[in-house]
């Protein structure tokens, strides 16, 4: 296992654009961050500023099977921001996506695993979300509010995005993450 080296999974969320905030405040800690993406991320996401940052692009399909494995697996998996599709996917064990792997195999591996719902309110009262942070929780997985940086988590009202995007600060996140993996 990679000492300090860290996946950070972006989904198809507003906070994705700031992405590479995230990136910048996991290295000041001495994180080595590996940037993955959900399809939905694409549009989100500034790979070239994660390019820059991390020496490498976001990985956001499975490696062809020409190509070598990672040598070895993170120490810590996040996904900042993590949309209602992920999180219901990851907590039902689909793998249909490069990203959904990442984190279901973290999951199984019992790695120390930081998740930070963007989930708006409407979605928020839908009757399988409760069931899926709670099985995310019972797996270990860290559930972070996106509003405070405290553990918890809480909807994000309706097309304000821009305002919790803005409001977020990455070193929530780095502080989460080293109090997860601390000792």
């Amino acid at each position: 296992m990679a000492e300090r080296s860290v996946t950070l999974v972006v989904c198809g969320a507003p906070l994705t654009l700031r992405a590479a905030d995230l990136v910048t405040a996991l290295q000041a800690s001495g994180w080595q961050p590996r940037v993955v993406g959900t399809p939905a991320a694409r549009e989100w996401l500034d790979v070239d500023a994660v390019a820059r940052l991390t020496g490498m692009p976001p990985q956001f399909d499975y490696r062809a099977p020409t190509l070598k494995r990672r040598a070895d697996p993170p120490a810590a998996l996040v996904v900042c921001p993590a949309s209602f599709n992920t999180v219901n996917k990851a907590a039902a064990g689909a793998m249909d996506t490069y990203a959904l792997g990442q984190i279901c195999e973290a999951i199984g591996m019992q790695l120390p695993t930081l998740v930070v719902p963007m989930v708006n309110d409407k979605l928020w009262g839908h009757p399988a979300w409760p069931s899926s942070l709670t099985v995310l929780r019972a797996a270990g997985v860290r559930l972070v509010d996106i509003h405070t940086g405290q553990l918890g988590e809480a909807p994000t009202k309706s097309g304000t995005g821009p305002e919790v995007m803005e409001r977020f600060d990455p070193a929530w996140l780095v502080a989460q993450l080293n109090a997860l993996t601390a000792g």
